[in-house]
């Protein structure tokens, strides 16, 4: 069976919209539950493919699962069934999941030993893993790779604070290498440690159950190894990549939209840079509204060069909105680089872009020249295949503003990371459905 979405564009949009709990954080603290066998108690869990994916391999291990509500559940990780880890089960679903690698950390501190086939997910370019092994190494943990079957299997039963400089910034890297070092014995600093809001939820979480991390927020952590965590309950952040692609679609729309509850001190730059392209929003409350525009002028640089937007690690921009400002730059005044500095074939998507009448140069792997259209000229809508998460919205945001139908196929890659969205935006007045 084919899952589409079939769109009707050109309609302007009108009314709130709620975002999900962030998808990123939910991959860390939903794994945080292995380090306790107490319970703990999790809301505001976004209803999306990879989280669901991630608390059905818990319920598998052994974890106790039980659903409070529509976004709430608690866990209990008291009997963990070891010899999980080595069967087919285990290799087909965690092997499926980009998340599953962060089990590691947490398995590695409580139990001493580990095994994690060899991960899926995006076909963004080479992601790699060192970052997270080799701070595992550092900690004292060993490893081998199995090319027969595909595994690495990892022990870890003295696990020893130590100096760790990350070789990047990597938010994933970080939330499992502070995961395993939180029950290690002595002191871990980590340097050049993410610092994303994700991982400061995560780092608060652990304290709360008993851990002894300072430096929260900066790029400098210090964690004390303590014997033992207890439970806890926890909450998690609004999706900061979805309330930015609202702003977009809300622009790209001419829409008047207004973003409930957005947390907006921990969005970072992400306001500041859809204002570059001209695009007005207010803060009412913790809402973020933004007023029908027909029309949004990028900036230039104070000497009048080219504006550029490029990704960098938070407090940077993230590169998971690099995309949807790509598509919010089409309808501008103006010109704009996009510069995709983390992923190299993040910007392969601007070739449905281009049949939809945009102007776009594709430098290189990395860097996209929008030439922007001004709303003189709307997009057409085509038939079209989402390729990641945040392309395929992108892609839905460009739909939704063309004229005319169009399809975009395996909407699976979106559903991993936006949950019902034909819902939410057909309550904003979006003619799409799913074929």
């Amino acid at each position: 069976m084919v899952n589409a979405f079939e769109i009707q564009g050109g309609k302007r949009l009108k009314g709130e919209i709620t975002p999900q709990g962030a998808k990123n954080e939910a991959l860390q603290i939903l794994s945080a539950v292995l380090l306790t066998e107490d319970k703990i108690t999790i809301s505001n869990i976004p209803d999306i493919k990879d989280v669901n994916k991630l608390i059905e391999l818990l319920g598998d291990m052994g974890v106790v699962i039980e659903k409070l509500g529509d976004d709430t559940y608690s866990f209990q990780a008291k009997e963990i069934d070891q010899d999980f880890f080595q069967s087919e089960a285990f290799k087909s679903k965690g092997g499926g999941l980009r998340g599953s690698i962060m089990i590691v950390g947490p398995l590695l501190a409580r139990f001493g030993k580990a095994s994690i086939p060899k991960p899926g997910g995006d076909k963004i370019g080479r992601r790699r893993l060192d970052t997270h092994f080799l701070g595992f190494e550092k900690l004292g943990a060993q490893f081998n790779y199995n090319p027969e079957d595909g595994f690495f299997n990892v022990d870890a039963s003295n696990l020893q604070g130590t100096y760790i400089l990350l070789d990047e910034a990597s938010v994933t890297g970080t939330a499992n290498i502070v995961m395993a070092a939180v029950l290690a014995k002595g002191i871990t600093t980590i340097y050049n440690a993410a610092c994303e809001p994700y991982l400061q939820q995560l780092c608060k979480m652990l304290n709360r159950m008993g851990a002894k991390i300072s430096g929260i927020g900066s790029n400098l952590l210090t964690i004390e190894g303590v014997t033992k965590l207890s439970g806890t309950e926890h909450r998690m952040l609004p999706d900061m990549i979805e309330i930015g692609s609202f702003i977009g679609l809300a622009a790209m729309t001419g829409s008047e939209i207004t973003i409930k509850n957005v947390h907006y001190a921990e969005l970072g730059m992400i306001p500041d840079v859809f204002k570059r392209l001209g695009i007005k929003l207010e803060l009412r409350g913790d809402d973020i509204y933004i007023p029908a525009q027909d029309h949004y002028e990028i900036e230039t640089f104070i000497d009048g060069s080219i504006m550029t937007i490029a990704d960098a690690p938070w407090p940077g921009f993230t590169p998971d909105l690099l995309s949807i400002v790509l598509v919010v730059a089409i309808q501008a005044k103006g010109s704009v680089l996009i510069h995709q500095k983390m992923f190299e074939s993040r910007l392969f998507f601007v070739d449905k872009l281009l049949d939809m009448g945009a102007q776009i140069i594709l430098c290189d792997p990395h860097r996209a020249t929008v030439i922007g259209l001004d709303k003189q000229v709307q997009l057409r809508g085509i038939s079209m295949t989402s390729p990641d998460i945040r392309a395929g919205v992108s892609l839905l945001i460009a739909a939704l503003s063309a004229q005319g139908k169009s399809t975009i196929y395996n909407i699976e890659q979106i559903e991993r990371g936006y949950q019902n969205i034909d819902k939410r935006l057909q309550a904003l007045g979006a003619d799409i459905k799913r074929i």
